[in-house]
């Protein structure tokens, strides 16, 4: 396996003389404006002003993806300057936050040479050429390292991609490299035992959450306008709401999963709806690789940001009526809610499915999808390598009964909520019911001042795994040591449309884009 090493050089230019149907390297760099070409002057002449540089390069990673994109097809940005403002940034926060357990450098400056060639040359690129993407370390990436954040796997390198990285490369997408992930992505905190724990931008000694770990990190200090997560608890989930992102599990089928069948959902973490909505416009739709995708949608993934909620009738539950939530995020989340029905025009009352807590019974479905039998041969091999409360859960012994328990549990959640959503449109709640805690645990020791299991923080997102219905997660506001709280948003059973019309009236009645870690300034970011 060869690994690529990051380093801090720029990419050599490219040939400046005219290039046959297209504009020269210098054309090209005229028509992108003074100040982009400015960055690149001062990257690669001596004498320059390392400041002019830094500035704008910290204006391209504070850019979304829409916008980058939009830069890069007008000739505003070259995808070679957007990837270098990103690789000069892991430069810098990497060594701090550790969100990417293996970036590609080396990978991301030939991927955006490539492309910076076709555009200059009139070739046609995709819709997200040229901007920077993560890919969690559990996603198959070929001729990448693929650790999913185990020793089992550390050497791992595929030799096929994932549909969803297949469909993003062929958008133009330009991958940063592959972020961390809790081991085997079985679960909610942000540290395994073979890479760095990755910390929250927001907080460096609490979790970023888990198991999207490193890309909620990433996205939230600029490291790429988004990023991939796959979710199956809440993975994508959990981490968009420790780190003050929108994240988004879209409904069960939209996006094909491969090589594996499971309550995995596989969708975007970003800092915009519409950067979400982007990304679902190109890694959604069916493939015959995955017996369970939806067909074509018929809808537009960009046009359902558009348009009121004005009336709609919507539930929010605190708790489930059973949970134990923190007191400050209980508060953040029902303020939150509340700009639903005072500035969104929304019917608004509490009210809960009424199932009683389901987690165990979830907790033998993962089980249920999980091979046993080869992953207990390989504790024998690696266990004393392991998390522990992995190897507990695998090695123990599970009844015939509690499966069989578990399938019945999920058909009446999935019964008692198409009933709960005959009356309502939308399901408010908070993303967790704590904001992100220390690094090093599997969760808090009390919540509300009890005694707490060590994943009794997460009773929210879970039970639309079982469901398969949509449910986002957008930024709620802050805890009072400033600690991002998420509010998740459930939609009917395949109403994605109406999940993201009222994440993105929510954004534009309460912006949260522009609110960036306090760590970011203090180095110069």
């Amino acid at each position: 396996m060869s690994t690529e090493r990051h380093n801090d050089h720029a990419a050599a230019p490219a040939d400046e003389s005219a290039q046959p149907g297209g504009l020269s390297r210098r054309d090209f760099m005229k028509a992108a404006g003074g100040a982009t070409a400015a960055m690149l002057a001062a990257r690669r002449l001596p004498g320059a002003v390392p400041e002019a540089a830094a500035a704008t390069g910290n204006e391209i990673c504070r850019m979304d993806a829409v916008t980058l994109a939009g830069h890069i097809r007008a000739k505003r940005l070259s995808p070679v300057e957007v990837v270098n403002a990103m690789l000069d940034r892991m430069d810098k926060l990497e060594p701090v936050l550790h969100a990417f357990c293996t970036p590609t450098p080396d990978l991301a400056r030939e991927t955006a040479e490539r492309l910076e060639d076709d555009i200059m040359k009139g070739r046609r690129v995709g819709p997200l050429a040229g901007v920077p993407v993560g890919i969690k370390d559990l996603v198959l990436t070929k001729g990448i390292r693929t650790t999913s954040g185990s020793i089992i796997y550390k050497d791992f390198v595929p030799d096929e991609d994932d549909v969803v990285v297949e469909r993003l490369k062929g958008a133009g997408a330009v991958i940063l490299g592959k972020t961390n992930v809790p081991e085997l992505g079985y679960s909610g905190a942000s540290y395994n035992m073979i890479f760095p724990a990755t910390r929250n931008p927001w907080n460096i000694e609490r979790t970023s959450g888990g198991s999207s770990a490193g890309s909620g990190a990433a996205v939230a200090s600029g490291m790429g306008p988004f990023a991939i997560g796959s979710d199956g608890g809440g993975s994508i989930r959990i981490p968009a709401a420790f780190c003050g992102l929108y994240g988004l599990k879209a409904s069960m089928g939209r996006v094909p999963l491969y090589p594996w069948e499971s309550i995995e959902h596989i969708g975007p973490l970003s800092r915009t709806v519409a950067d979400a909505a982007l990304m679902m416009s190109v890694i959604a739709g069916p493939d015959a690789r995955d017996r369970h995708t939806l067909p074509e949608p018929n809808f537009n993934w960009m046009d359902t940001l558009q348009g009121s909620i004005k009336g709609l009738r919507v539930a929010y539950t605190p708790d489930w009526g059973y949970a134990q939530v923190d007191p400050e995020v209980r508060a953040v989340a029902g303020k939150a809610a509340r700009v639903f029905e005072r500035n969104l025009g929304c019917v608004v009352e509490e009210a809960n499915p009424g199932w009683e807590d389901p987690f165990g019974h979830f907790f033998t479905l993962v089980l249920l999808e999980t091979d046993l039998k080869g992953m207990r041969r390989l504790i024998e091999q690696y266990g004393s390598q392991m998390m522990p409360h992995l190897v507990e859960a695998l090695k123990g012994r599970i009844p015939d009964e509690a499966f069989t328990d578990a399938i019945m549990a999920r058909k009446a959640v999935a019964n008692k909520s198409w009933r709960f959503f005959h009356k309502y449109d939308l399901l408010l709640t908070p993303t967790t019911a704590v904001a992100a805690f220390p690094l090093g645990i599997q969760g808090p020791e009390t919540i509300e001042g009890k005694k707490a299991g060590p994943f009794q923080w997460l009773p929210f997102t879970f039970p639309f795994n079982m469901t398969g219905q949509p449910a986002a997660t957008v930024p709620a506001g802050f805890t009072s040591d400033g600690l991002p709280v998420g509010l998740q948003i459930v939609g009917r059973h395949l109403d994605d449309p109406a999940v993201l019309r009222a994440s993105a009236a929510y954004e534009t009645a309460a912006p949260w884009k522009d609110r960036w870690p306090p760590l970011l300034a203090k180095m110069g970011l």
